[in-house]
């Protein structure tokens, strides 16, 4: 019982950094794609500086993180098989392929602007990066409650903290624009 202690802490470790990280990811791509409608030389300053942030943050924490947070968690499946037949593991497994879609994105959107591609504007990354929160509410409340989770008024509540989420961005992006004004 030892060991899991030791495997479960490493596994919440590594999946609060590659959080962490997700969150922090797509902050810095909304600050490089602002940053390539700046005048020049700013724009290419700033723009090298975001790609030498994103590029330590993606490949020296988000991913090791990722990485990490998947085996310690491979590790604590193997210790606990009987988890897998749950409905809460399962739900919740479903969660993590969401997440892995969505690491994949983030990792596609990495790679476009690192080669100077910008085919999404900062208002979209903002919006962008609640998904990661939506999957982090999720997880946390499937694991916490477990079976005792009713499932819907669990599905109803993300339903609703989407919208509110969706209501915050659009009141704060009405803020942004008159104080641009």
């Amino acid at each position: 019982m030892e060991l899991y202690n030791y495997i479960k802490s490493l596994h919440l470790i590594f999946v609060i950094t590659w959080f962490a990280g997700l969150f922090y990811i797509v902050r810095l791509f909304v600050y490089q794609i602002e940053a390539n409608d700046k005048p020049s030389p700013e724009r290419e300053i700033l723009l090298k500086q975001y790609k030498i942030m994103t590029y330590r943050l993606w490949y020296i924490i988000t991913w090791p993180s990722a990485v990490l947070a998947t085996i310690f968690a491979l590790l604590l499946l193997h210790l606990m098989p009987e988890w897998l037949q749950m409905p809460w593991m399962q739900v919740k497994l479903g969660f993590v392929v969401l997440l892995f879609a969505y690491h994949f994105k983030c990792h596609q959107i990495y790679n476009q602007l690192q080669n100077d591609k910008f085919n999404y504007s900062s208002n979209f990354m903002r919006l962008w990066n609640e998904g990661a929160t939506i999957i982090l509410f999720a997880v946390v409340f499937l694991v916490i409650l477990k079976n005792a989770f009713n499932w819907i008024f669990g599905v109803v509540g993300i339903i609703l903290f989407s919208i509110l989420i969706m209501l915050g961005f659009r009141f704060y992006k009405k803020i942004r624009e008159k104080n641009q004004n």
